[in-house]
């Protein structure tokens, strides 16, 4: 139950529901050729077909089965797929409204979606270009690059390599990442000086992804190409590339403006703000074909159409350098790219979550295919990002179906290894540094083991919703049982360090919890807390009357009444800030804002913290030896246990503050 409440307490915001009429899905004009082949099921996919092959027909039928009433159903406004293979567009696909309002349908040819963090890869593309003309090396100090200094951790310099692995070590930053208003936006440097995030692991370590690293990969490029990075993009990329309509410009240049799809929580819903990020982390807009002629360039060692922006051997280096953190075993990765293998098949990729667009590129390199995918809606329970998960995942098993060896022999020590990792463990990818730490209480994961070694993790939930049951097939390698899930652990003098599984990018990890961060203990106490000192509030005043009606004098003397009202108002003011802290933290998550245009109010709550919680854990120690000197008898005990309650209550609300950084200086969100 204290979990429950917890939860609500952080996230009741977080739900985006809509009873509004869903808006008809349909093909968009551009494809009406192509309307013969449709498939008015409304199946999730196609079976009926043994062995199909990866043709136009049979791809068609299938993503038309399969979208539609994907989408539809969701409450998703629109998509796009675009496929590639053996250097040409097999088949590009538009689904739903591009502006439901306008009644404006999605074209596969000509409207823009937003790819986000996929656009990354064009980032890490133009970093490559750059070490191919020796202005970049991948292990030196990135600071030599820069016009500020990144602060050191351990004495350990961040290097690109670092970066393209999302291995520097920042803490998680999301402030100002993601804005509405063009007139707020900061250039690229000043984001950067402005927004450093504390380092929190030695670089190379830990996988952590990093907006922030990946900005600063292309301020890197812009310095020492002494271009602009959306300059040097076009030049370098998209103009070699005839990409004619992509851009990484905020806002958009009018002439792609008329074209760009709108985004949305729901269909149901009316559309949002343009989005706007710093530039190299993610901003770019494109339209499906642009981003086929990206995939190809890339599927052909860096040439598309006889035009090369990358080497080969350059090209390789980026596909196949993978970079192990936990276990080779996992999805690993590659230089900017996921490893994102399935069915035997070596799959490179990345995906890509703006605010309302939700994106993935896949890439088959072995066989000359790959696959865009974009949504421009959050959907119905984040919908979209189920879709695009069974899309792609669907796809893969479609087409290049296969096994990676589900018959490994469970070891004898998979008891003792199940062990060894039961515990409570935070992700990488979190605040430690700042006020959002408080976050953590409520995502923290949990590991069991059952009596026969198979393993469990809070953090990993089927699609029944039940938690997938993993067994031991090697030592510290687990498998899902009944699928094909990895899960797999870092194991330093008999301790797990850190694991991951293999569903997930490969760009965090989770880490064991100190006692001292606890969730298992902390969350009830300070449930427990929270009630007795409302509890308190309330009976004063029942108490006072009750004492008035029956004439009957306080039994500490000298507790007159500016010392009740110090008490009582110091209880009242931890309450209600610990509350005001809650309560703004769940406000920042729920609607998504990250901006600097909270830091008075933080810095208002930091100041009454330094004050307020201190003072209530004094006043109620003080209060506690007051009643124990005064009360004699039967009243003593249990006058005294209940003040022991009160003052350790106020006690736990002080250590919460002080471990969670609610009393600190740090701004960090």
């Amino acid at each position: 139950m204290y979990k429950l409440i917890t939860t609500v307490i952080f996230c009741w915001l977080l739900g985006f529901g809509c009873n509004a009429e869903t808006p008809e899905f349909t093909t968009p004009p551009a494809l009406a050729s192509d309307q013969a082949i449709l498939v008015a099921s409304t199946d999730d996919i196609p079976t009926h077909i043994e062995n199909p092959k990866l043709t136009k027909m049979d791809v068609d039928v299938w993503l038309d089965g399969f979208v539609p009433s994907r989408i539809k159903r969701s409450d998703v406004a629109g998509a796009i797929v675009v496929i590639v293979k053996d250097g040409l567009i097999l088949t590009q696909r538009g689904y739903g409204y591009a502006d439901i309002a306008a009644g404006l349908k999605v074209d596969a040819e000509t409207t823009l979606f937003r790819p986000g963090s996929t656009s990354k890869l064009m980032t890490w593309t133009a970093v490559m270009q750059q070490v191919e003309q020796s202005t970049i090396d991948l292990d030196h100090d990135i600071n030599t690059y820069l016009d500020f200094e990144v602060p050191s951790f351990h004495d350990e310099p961040i290097t690109m390599r670092n970066l393209m692995t999302h291995t520097p070590g920042f803490q998680e930053q999301l402030k100002d990442l993601l804005l509405f208003d063009p007139r707020g936006r900061m250039a690229l440097a000043e984001f950067l000086k402005n927004e450093t995030p504390p380092r929190v692991y030695k670089p190379g370590q830990v996988p952590s992804y990093s907006n922030y690293g990946a900005a600063l990969a292309g301020y890197i490029v812009q310095r020492v190409s002494g271009q602009s990075f959306e300059d040097y993009i076009e030049d370098h990329i998209f103009h070699p590339l005839s990409m004619s309509y992509a851009s990484f410009r905020q806002p958009l240049p009018p002439a792609l403006q008329v074209s760009m799809s709108r985004g949305y929580d729901l269909a149901s819903s009316s559309p949002k703000a343009y989005e706007m990020f710093p530039a190299p982390a993610g901003s770019a807009a494109m339209t499906g074909p642009d981003m086929a002629k990206f995939m190809i360039a890339h599927l052909q060692g860096g040439e598309y159409r006889g035009v090369r922006i990358l080497k080969p051997e350059t090209a390789r280096m980026m596909h196949d350098n993978p970079f192990t953190t936990i276990s080779p075993k996992l999805n690993r990765m590659q230089l900017g790219f996921y490893s994102m293998d399935r069915n035997g098949h070596r799959i490179i990729g990345h995906d890509g979550d703006t605010r309302f667009f939700h994106s993935a590129v896949q890439l088959f390199p072995e066989d000359g295919v790959g696959i865009f995918v974009s949504f421009n809606s959050v959907g119905r329970d984040g919908g979209s990002r189920a879709i695009r998960t069974d899309l792609l995942h669907g796809f893969a098993d479609r087409y290049f179906p296969g096994s990676i060896g589900g018959d490994n022999a469970v070891p004898d020590t998979a008891h003792r290894d199940g062990m060894l990792i039961a515990g409570r463990y935070s992700s990488a990818q979190r605040w430690q540094v700042g006020y959002a730490s408080l976050l953590d209480l409520v995502t923290q994961s949990v590991v069991t083991v059952d009596d026969f070694g198979r393993i469990t993790a809070s953090a990993i939930v089927g699609e029944n919703g039940q938690l997938k049951q993993f067994e031991e097939v090697e030592p510290f390698l687990w498998r899902e049982v009944g699928g094909t899930t990895l899960l797999g652990a870092k194991v330093v003098d008999e301790k797990v360090t850190m694991w991951s599984y293999g569903d997930t990018a490969p760009i965090g990890a989770f880490l064991p919890v100190p006692v001292w961060r606890s969730a298992g203990w902390i969350n009830p106490l300070l449930l427990l807390s929270i009630g007795v000192l409302l509890l308190a509030l309330l009976l004063q005043p029942i108490v006072a009357l009750l004492r008035r009606w029956y004439a009957i004098k306080p039994a500490i003397n000298d507790l007159r009444l500016p010392r009740r009202l110090w008490v009582q108002g110091s209880i009242a003011g931890a309450v209600l800030l610990m509350l005001g802290w809650l309560g703004t933290i769940g406000w920042i998550v729920s609607e998504f804002s990250f901006t600097s245009a909270l830091d008075p109010w933080i810095c208002v709550l930091q100041i009454l913290s330094f004050i307020v919680f201190p003072l209530a854990a004094l006043m109620s120690l003080w209060y506690m030896c007051a009643s124990f000197v005064a009360f004699k008898g039967w009243q003593k005990g249990l006058v005294c246990a209940w003040n022991i309650m009160r003052m350790l209550s106020c006690a736990t609300l002080l250590y919460v503050a002080i471990v969670f950084d609610l009393i600190g200086t740090s701004l960090a969100l």
